[in-house]
């Protein structure tokens, strides 16, 4: 049976950083060639076993000798698929820097049916961008340094980079935490959308050939998920004016209030120091304290944090707030049942489900 054989790999194509010696299949993708071995592949995927099952042409093209099989699939994609395949999927900690090559695994995973890695993907998506209040709250502590600066860049990508992902491989489950998160940004800053990164694989190929990198690309959201960003946005800073005045401005003190038989006036230090609370949320949600003016779920933790705070100052000496202990717990307990109504509602907010009958408006089969 003649064959024919191609010792060298064709100039069109770009010998990629995955490269064995001993290996017995080339990968083509794009205009990039990989140098693998059959047997990994139809160990941990059935869409190759299958495959390699098929009848292959009597005198099929060689390349060093090695039969050829193309995918129609990104040269990157197909690069961090075959790292996960080698070397597994495992990351040191959290970096926002990771995301290239989860959402690449996640989508050759997913097509070629390679569950294990596939789980891998999903558990850090669910990591980054929880369906629960208590795994925020793990996340955002998690994004917080040593030195107490918020750098949630750091750890997870721009969540305009999940939103479309979410998007493109049907995850409604993380979609409530990314448009939330987005939705902390200013309307300017969610408008200019965000950039592609770098891949690993455009990195190693610059570096090998001598190819500069691509132009960052940028990646806008869709009219309609801009629509439900900013109405999501208008909506936590309508619960926030809401909570102001209900549970602050028009606060009435404990029924146990320490205070009540101030001679001064009934619960006077108590009625002071919620006055003091609502100056400050209104700062917060001005964004004049620290720019996170769209973030209910800090803001009410923030609120909590001042009721046992002793670095406020009276003119003379550092001091805490004249809450007494009954009044601190009720608003602690208002501002705890609030925060959770904030989770609950961010699906709504941001037009995930049906107002009353709460159906995904995002199932994509």
């Amino acid at each position: 049976m003649s064959r024919t054989s191609i010792q060298e790999l064709p100039p069109s194509l770009v010998r990629s950083d995955f490269w064995f010696n001993d290996g017995n299949l080339i990968i083509i993708a794009g205009l990039a060639a990989f140098k693998v071995h059959r047997g990994q592949l139809e160990r941990h995927s059935e869409v190759f076993s299958d495959l390699f099952s098929i009848p292959q042409p009597k005198d099929p093209e060689l390349i060093d000798g090695c039969s050829c099989v193309e995918l129609q699939d990104c040269p990157s994609d197909v690069f961090y698929f075959l790292g996960a395949l080698y070397d597994g999927l495992y990351f040191k900690s959290p970096r926002s820097s990771d995301f290239p090559a989860i959402a690449a695994v996640l989508r050759l995973s997913t097509k070629y049916l390679v569950e294990h890695l596939r789980q891998r993907c999903l558990a850090r998506l669910e990591a980054d961008w929880p369906s629960t209040l208590a795994g925020w709250d793990l996340r955002e502590r998690h994004s917080t340094d040593e030195t107490g600066r918020y750098v949630p860049r750091d750890c997870c990508p721009h969540p305009i980079l999940v939103i479309e992902l979410a998007l493109d491989m049907n995850l409604p489950s993380i979609l409530p935490a990314a448009l939330y998160d987005l939705s902390r940004y200013g309307p300017s800053k969610i408008l200019s959308g965000a950039v592609s990164p770098t891949t690993a694989y455009e990195q190693k190929i610059s570096q090998l050939h001598g190819i500069p990198f691509p132009l960052e690309k940028p990646v806008r959201l869709s009219r309609d998920m801009l629509c439900r960003t900013l109405r999501g946005r208008e909506s936590t800073q309508r619960y926030m004016a809401g909570f102001i005045s209900k549970d602050l401005h028009g606060r009435i003190p404990s029924a146990d209030c320490l205070n009540r038989h101030e001679k001064e006036g009934p619960s006077r230090p108590c009625h002071e120091s919620f006055y003091f609370i609502m100056l400050n949320i209104l700062r917060s949600v001005g964004g004049i304290a620290c720019g996170r003016d769209a973030d209910p779920l800090y803001t009410l933790v923030q609120a909590t944090e001042m009721l046992f705070r002793t670095d406020f100052s009276d003119g003379q000496r550092q001091c805490g707030l004249k809450l007494c202990q009954p009044c601190k717990a009720d608003f602690a307990a208002s501002a705890s049942k609030a925060r959770e109504t904030v989770w609950s509602q961010i699906p709504q907010w941001f037009a995930l489900v049906e107002s009353e009958k709460h159906n995904s408006l995002l199932d994509l089969d």
